[in-house]
């Protein structure tokens, strides 16, 4: 079988977020299960010159989009055995920044296009599955189905849409239909594109595809209601037959505190103890009392509303009452920048506020820390929990998403569980299961227990990527 992975970013090229460790790892398990799976991605200027270099050019033709008649490259290369392809064109893709361009349904437009054109120049490949990914990619199984059907070398291929997070979904005005996608009006109904005076580029894939997913199980039933259903809830409801939920792993390879060389000493199940090094040493390169004995909680976040900062910022006052420490590291919304500046600024030896992204800073925080913090308004599934699971700091998550299906909480009782969490969007709830984390964290013995318990858990992608490949053959039927 043979399946075109197709994503606005990927991992080591070019990531902003989780989608971009998806593309990375989930092609890397489908191969390892005997699937010919392939990447393709924007050949954007950030993307580094050492990976640029080596690109290969295997083809330049030209794409429509409207009236404009835009080149195109194709280059390839491959990377830890997983081949990669680049759409190239410099005016839609030399930017400081991948996303927020005032073009940018020009842009995905082209490169959504330009996807399905390439498949033409690539001479020892055909997809059977077009695996499209998020709103960038939501027009290609409409596209597919107006302009390739009656090709003999397309007509064959299924389309799968995933949805990562629904909130974020290509919403633009629609004269794009005709000036960029060069879909006529019929494409304008309610049973199509349309949403409301404008068109989805996100709902394009929901419609279109021969399968929907989503990232979670839980977020599959959350999405088909009107809290979470980001006004698409009616129409997934009406697909729920064909929605998904298959959860996100991450890359035990990247993944591991006993390779990882971002942190300060390995540690693994055999030799626990040494994680706490990696606390002390954070400590000190934070300025914080050096002791094994307060408890750290780390945050590694988007510092936005759905990641449930209004709950920490409610009670962050209490929280820094408590004998902990807490090192935060993120960027996102000012309002939210400002607040943890402003009490890092009161509290410097309590929290550290971190507004960058620093991968390095980032696996050294998970290694270093107690308890994850994760309070998610909403979570599609997340990686931050996961990752923590694999580094031994226990997770303190609401119960949404795939923060629900990755989380089992800890029963005092039969000693199961690898985190703790709360059901209700309560800061008060926060406070409590926080509370609750740190009277077991007393108990070394029943802590250390539950430590191991969170280094043992699965998330690898090998049961996920199963999933695909059952989902995969049934769609071929």
């Amino acid at each position: 079988m043979k399946v075109l992975f197709v994503a606005s970013e990927a991992y080591p090229f070019i990531k902003t977020g989780g989608l971009g460790d998806v593309a990375y790892a989930l092609p890397k398990a489908l191969r390892k299960l005997g699937i010919d799976a392939r990447v393709i991605i924007p050949k954007y200027s950030r993307i580094p010159l050492s990976f640029r270099n080596c690109m290969e050019n295997i083809a330049t033709f030209n794409v429509k989009v409207g009236w404009r008649d835009q080149y195109c490259g194709l280059e390839y290369l491959t990377y830890d055995d997983v081949p990669y392809y680049f759409v190239d064109n410099e005016y839609y893709f030399k930017r400081p920044e991948i996303y927020g361009s005032y073009d940018d349904g020009e842009r995905f437009s082209f490169f959504s296009k330009a996807v399905l054109e390439s498949i033409k120049h690539i001479e020892d490949f055909k997809p059977d599955i077009i695996h499209c990914n998020d709103w960038f990619c939501g027009m290609i199984p409409a596209l597919l189905k107006e302009n390739y059907s009656d090709d003999d070398r397309f007509n064959k291929i299924k389309s799968v849409f995933t949805i990562h997070n629904l909130q974020y979904q290509g919403i633009f005005s629609k004269e794009v239909l005709g000036n960029l996608l060069n879909l006529d009006d019929k494409y304008f109904n309610d049973d199509a594109l349309k949403f409301y005076d404008a068109i989805s580029f996100m709902k394009g894939g929901i419609v279109f595809s021969d399968a929907v997913t989503t990232v979670s199980n839980t977020y599959a039933g959350e999405i088909q209601t009107p809290f979470y259903g980001e006004k698409l809830d009616g129409l997934l409801s009406a697909k729920a037959g064909n929605l998904h939920g298959i959860v996100n792993g991450i890359d035990y390879e990247l993944y591991n505190p006993l390779v990882d060389k971002k942190i300060f000493y390995n540690y693994g199940i055999k030799n626990i103890k040494q994680k706490v090094k990696n606390k002390l040493k954070l400590q000190e390169r934070l300025g914080f009392t050096v002791t094994e004995d307060i408890p750290m909680i780390g945050i590694v976040t988007r510092l936005v509303k759905q990641k449930g900062l209004d709950l920490i910022v409610e009670k962050l006052q209490e929280l820094l009452s408590l004998p902990i420490q807490i090192v935060l590291l993120g960027n996102g919304d000012e309002y939210y920048e400002d607040i943890f500046q402003y009490y890092a600024s009161i509290y410097p030896s309590r929290i550290s506020t971190n507004i960058i992204f620093d991968e390095g800073l980032a696996q050294q925080i998970y290694a270093a820390s107690d308890m994850f913090l994760m309070p998610s308004l909403f979570e599609p599934c997340g990686i931050g929990q996961l990752i923590a699971l694999k580094y031994g700091s226990i997770p303190i998550v609401r119960e949404t998403g795939g923060l629900k299906d990755t989380i089992i909480p800890y029963n005092k009782y039969t000693g199961k569980g690898n985190g703790f969490s709360f059901s209700n969007y309560s800061s008060k709830e926060l406070l409590d299961t926080v509370n609750r984390a740190l009277n077991l964290y007393k108990d070394k013995n029943l802590w250390d227990k539950l430590v191991l318990n969170a280094m043992l858990s699965n998330n690898s992608w090998e049961n996920s990527a199963k999933n695909y490949v059952n989902l995969y053959s049934d769609i071929q039927k």
